[in-house]
């Protein structure tokens, strides 16, 4: 099953390291039947995308609770085995996966790019005001979410993460 991990810059400088996403238990993304029900089309492409939007938001958090990781948001793509995932109620496409695994199973690594920086720092900052509900706030969260997230393959996770890998 194809899972979307969450990370950060520094989090992806970790795995690089030790080769493994996770030390036991984390988080992560994938398609699944609340995913399905909670945005229905006929195209599997679509939900993945929805996946990896939902891991995109979840590494803005992770940025906001880090102020020293570098502004832009982290996802893993990475295959595990059906049975190494477990449903996390807290919200559509939310799993568990039984860690750790092994970076080496990575299909891809998304990234924003560095022009994103300063709208992923602004939603960082803004995003406990959108999660009370504050409409502007919200609005600037969105704008982070207005970048893609680049493609790359996992051969250049170490010109990602520069010289201090």
């Amino acid at each position: 099953m194809r899972v979307y991990v969450p990370l950060t810059l520094s989090g992806l400088a970790e795995a690089y390291r030790t080769g493994e996403l996770g030390a036991g238990r984390f988080p992560a993304y994938g398609v699944t039947p609340a995913l399905r029900e909670w945005y229905p089309s006929e195209y599997a492409e679509d939900h993945e995308y929805a996946a990896l939007g939902f891991a995109a938001l979840a590494s803005l958090r992770l940025l906001a609770a880090d102020a020293g990781a570098p502004r832009r948001r982290v996802v893993v793509a990475v295959d595990v085995p059906e049975g190494a995932v477990s449903a996390d109620p807290a919200g559509p496409g939310a799993l568990w996966v039984d860690g750790p695994v092994r970076l080496a199973r990575a299909a891809a690594v998304h990234v924003d790019a560095a022009d994103a920086e300063p709208d992923v720092a602004s939603a960082a900052r803004a995003l406990p005001a959108a999660d009370g509900g504050d409409d502007g706030a919200q609005s600037v969260v969105d704008g982070a979410e207005g970048h893609e997230l680049l493609w790359y393959a996992t051969q250049e996770i170490p010109n990602l993460l520069g010289p201090a890998v």
